[in-house]
Formats: C-alpha cells, sequence, structure tokens
C-alpha cells in the first residue's frame, strides 16, 4: 500500500475536496396538450389518467410496466 512520504496540509487536502462538485440534471422539455413537463432523459414516465392516478409507465411512446 502507497504511505505519503509528507504530510499534506490542510489547504491543499481541502483545495483537492473542493473540486467535487454536483452537476445539475439535464432535463427535456416536453409539451403535452398545452402542459408543459420537464423529465430526466433515458427515464420512463408515468402515465396518469385524468384524475391523477399512476396507470403505467411509458418509454419512448411504448408501455413498459404497470404500476
Amino acid at each position: 500500500m502507497a504511505v505519503p512520504k509528507r504530510k499534506q496540509s490542510r489547504a491543499n487536502t481541502r483545495a483537492r475536496r473542493s473540486q467535487w462538485k454536483a452537476d445539475a440534471p439535464t432535463l427535456v422539455k416536453t409539451v403535452e396538450n398545452g402542459k408543459t413537463t420537464y423529465s430526466l432523459p433515458h427515464r420512463a414516465k408515468v402515465v396518469e389518467d385524468s384524475a391523477g392516478t399512476p396507470l403505467f409507465l411509458e418509454y419512448k411512446g411504448r408501455k413498459v410496466a404497470d404500476i
């Protein structure tokens, strides 16, 4: 196992750790029946009836799974 020859300073440690940042997810805008929705790309979306109850999952216009 590799062992550092010298102790790394707090400033260097924190500078290295500060480079890890969370990225904002890329959203896809879709408009259906005048309603705008934003969703993640390559994810199945939930299809709901007029009352708002979930029916099934849909991906690329095809039924993927029941809920």
